[in-house]
């Protein structure tokens, strides 16, 4: 009987932990959120008081922002206990510790005891609350009914509500950030003017503004179905339009890409809400249409592109495929990703994916080369029962998953002639037979292909079949190794920081000057997957907060101050070239640098391998911007 009730009791809160979760993904209000959470976890924990007091950094005192109270428990506002100061309390949650208190009257704290007993609580329970590392406040649990002990199981379940509550406050405060920083941004463009256009039911024109005709190249379109105006673009705020007119709901903000004559890339928000008469009966729509195209372009500028989704680097080789990233998202197309091994290549296809209108679809991954070219066939295509031995059901394939979304061919130089012709089959005619079967089904599924082989030496050797090639190849994407990136070392290294010292549970803050430069001089076959790798082996060696030169593998020690080996290109007359472009901006290396399309770092190399130097003064070497020990 106890191990039941203990069983019903975890399933219990791990359904208050899922309905927590899933609305903090869906809410709009957060003061909804947060009350309805706190009455969730009040129903579920048979306790007193639950509330959440914030942290008032000036005056260092807690304000309560929401509560909820048992029946017949006095609520704080009853209390007049919506502002409280307690020092003891706040040291110790500032410090990441939860104070469990069975009995009020032990509490070491005189404030903290004192507010207790005066309002009766005989045991409490306060979890703080933290937000980027800040401390935020803490959400208390009170029993005023007798002394209970909360158990660590009961902690860890708490802990986590707590956790997933913060992140929706740490998003929501980010959205209200990124509003502010939006608004200000428009209004340096105050003379942009919303272009206004109200439907019926039927999407006729009912009303546009003059600056309809100055943001999307229409002349006067009233009395006339709006998609008859809109036949001069790609009409996606149609869609909207659409949704809006068919869901009677609100879209706000919907950023679409469009263009026409007068404007070829043209940035807009469009905000669509539907249109009520006199009555308040519906009667169609109106759509609100701003050209955001500057805005986005200055985003873009003033953020410095130092990222794209989970991609990490800003070297001018890594901008150009963000560029092309962002040119091929929203379009079906075919992408071949070419690189060495650990260069990235997987990320680049989730960023395809996830920043392109397919971005609601599945997102699935098929290594080819892991498989035999049986198993291959039906992992990709699926197989009805019977189909072979151990075919005991039928199976859907990786291309059915991937329906309306992207499907990832990794490695894809491997497969056989016979799957090369099926897969043919799948791009020319968009259509397949599962294992088995002869049935066609038809598919809507983006194909992405990555690999790290010649592909135009297997089509010489006739290994892969030349028609495929060029159907996959619409466009290809070629990885830079990470010996052509080195301007993207120190954000890399960065990067890694953050993973590694959450995981380890460290706070290593940075690398010595010896190994940043053992880093930036070593030639990295195993690319952007090695770094990641040594940076983990010195994880584990280091017990300060800087890595050293002893934590890094003997074979990037014993590269310092070897000539470097990297795949840098240079041509015959490079010493030249070097001069005159060091003469041209005035000795300035980053500008030298950009001229002749090469890192900083790589130029500082240069200048080191010539002995160039400016009269009177050395070359210096760039700024890594990571943070190396003196």
């Amino acid at each position: 009987m106890q191990t039941e009730k203990k069983l019903e009791k975890r399933i219990a809160f791990e359904m208050m932990i899922a309905a927590i979760s899933e609305q903090a993904v869906l809410f709009d209000n957060l003061q909804v959120f947060l009350d309805s959470s706190l009455k969730r976890m009040g129903s579920i924990l048979d306790v007193s008081r639950i509330f959440i007091f914030t942290h008032q950094t000036m005056s260092d005192t807690f304000s309560c922002i929401c509560e909820w109270a048992a029946k017949g428990v006095l609520t704080l506002k009853a209390l007049d206990e919506l502002t409280i100061t307690i020092p003891w309390g706040m040291q110790q949650m500032k410090e990441g510790r939860i104070i469990n208190l069975k009995n009020a009257l032990n509490c070491p704290g005189a404030q903290f005891r004192d507010r207790m007993i005066a309002g009766k609580i005989k045991s409490t329970l306060n979890v703080p609350l933290f937000i980027k590392k800040d401390f935020y406040g803490f959400m208390g649990f009170d029993e005023c009914r007798y002394n209970r002990q909360w158990i660590d199981e009961d902690l860890h379940i708490l802990s986590t509500a707590a956790q997933i509550i913060t992140k929706a406050i740490e998003n929501k405060m980010y959205e209200e950030d990124l509003e502010k920083h939006r608004s200000r941004l428009e209004s340096i463009f105050s003379s942009v003017q919303d272009g206004i256009v109200t439907v019926d039911a039927e999407m006729n024109v009912i009303e546009a503004n003059k600056a309809v005709e100055l943001i999307c190249g229409i002349k006067t379109i009233s009395d006339r179905p709006f998609t008859d105006c809109a036949n001069e673009c790609n009409q996606s705020c149609v869609e909207v339009l659409r949704k809006t007119l068919k869901t009677r709901k609100t879209i706000r903000d919907c950023q679409i890409e469009c263009g026409h004559r007068g404007k070829k890339q043209l940035v807009t928000k469009v905000t669509c809400s539907p249109l009520l008469n006199k009555s308040g009966l519906f009667s169609g729509a109106v759509m609100v249409i701003r050209d955001i195209t500057r805005i986005v372009y200055l985003e873009k500028e003033l953020k410095g592109r130092d990222h794209f989704h989970n991609i990490i680097g800003k070297s001018e080789k890594m901008q150009k495929i963000y560029n092309l990233l962002e040119m091929l998202a929203d379009h079906g197309t075919t992408v071949m990703i070419s690189g060495g091994s650990g260069t990235g290549k997987e990320l680049i296809a989730k960023a395809l994916h996830y920043a392109g209108a397919r971005a609601n679809g599945p997102y699935v991954t098929v290594n080819c080369s892991a498989l035999s070219e049986n198993l291959l066939e039906s992992e990709l295509f699926g197989h009805v029962k019977g189909a072979f031995t151990g075919a005991d059901r039928d199976k859907i394939g990786r291309f059915e998953a991937a329906e309306g979304g992207t499907i990832l061919l990794d490695e894809i130089g491997d497969i056989s002639q016979q799957l090369q012709v099926k897969l043919l089959r799948v791009l020319q005619e968009r259509e397949f037979e599962r294992v088995g079967e002869s049935k066609p089904r038809k598919v809507n599924v983006r194909v992405v292909t990555s690999t790290n082989r010649n592909m135009k030496e297997l089509v010489k050797k006739g290994l892969f079949r030349e028609d495929l090639y060029f159907r996959l190849n619409v466009f290809e994407i070629e990885l830079p190794p990470l010996c052509e990136r080195y301007d993207d070392i120190p954000l890399l290294i960065k990067h890694f920081f953050n993973i590694f010292n959450k995981s380890y549970k460290k706070n290593i803050s940075g690398v010595s000057n010896e190994v940043l430069k053992a880093f930036m001089n070593y030639s990295w076959p195993g690319n952007i997957r090695e770094l990641e790798h040594v940076i983990e082996r010195a994880f584990v060696f280091c017990q300060n907060q800087t890595i050293e030169i002893e934590h890094i593998p003997s074979e990037i020690r014993n590269y310092v101050g070897a000539e470097n080996k990297s795949c840098e290109k240079r041509g015959d007359n490079d010493l030249e070239q070097v001069m005159k472009a060091l003469q041209q901006t005035d000795w300035n290396i980053s500008k030298a640098a950009r001229l002749l399309g090469i890192s900083r770092w790589t130029m500082y190399r240069r200048c080191q391998a010539y002995n160039i130097s400016r009269p009177n003064r050395d070359c210096p070497p760039p700024s890594s911007g990571f943070p190396s020990a003196a």
